[in-house]
């Protein structure tokens, strides 16, 4: 494999965002089990919220590190509305290879993660990728999110990025 940044900046991690009062293993707070049955009201997220389910996604290029770590990802890129989740991140080149893979990888882990309610929105952040157009037309498209993870090679490698923080396949309701 190409490397398309060999010698990355590598950040320093924030410490983990968890609200105080939080269920372990939830990012929903928890003020009552008995009455959570019994409640209709959606609790809405955050930025925080969603930044904690991305941040420790694996770079594709760089196996050790994290999407946080290569600031890839940080909370003040997203933006939470009512029903939608809009991710925003930045490539480490604006010539990265691993672009699309990385926005598949973010969107497979906020689809797995979130309710059903949500709409997701991935896309590079302006200016900073030669080809930022045609990634977002990728990532946002149906039909060709389903066709790239119908791939078996393709759909492995977002799973190999999704594995390194025990992200396969659990939905938070």
């Amino acid at each position: 494999m190409e490397a398309y940044n060999p010698n990355p900046t590598v950040y320093k991690s924030a410490k983990t965002i968890r609200k105080s009062g939080a269920k372990e293993g939830s990012l929903w707070l928890v003020e009552d089990e008995e009455n959570i049955e019994d409640s209709d009201e959606v609790e809405p997220l955050d930025q925080d919220e969603i930044f904690d389910l991305i941040r420790s996604i694996t770079d594709p290029e760089h196996k050790h590190m994290t999407l946080e770590d290569l600031m890839v990802v940080s909370a003040p890129q997203i933006r939470v509305g009512s029903n939608l989740v809009d991710v925003e991140f930045t490539p480490t080149v604006p010539h990265c290879g691993m672009s699309t893979l990385i926005g598949l990888s973010i969107r497979v882990r906020l689809l797995r993660s979130l309710p059903q309610r949500f709409k997701v929105d991935i896309h590079v952040k302006p200016g900073s990728h030669q080809s930022e157009h045609a990634i977002n037309k990728q990532l946002n498209d149906k039909e060709r999110v389903a066709a790239a993870l119908e791939n078996p090679a393709l759909l492995s490698a977002v799973e190999d990025c999704l594995a390194s923080a025990g992200l396969r396949g659990e939905r938070l309701e």
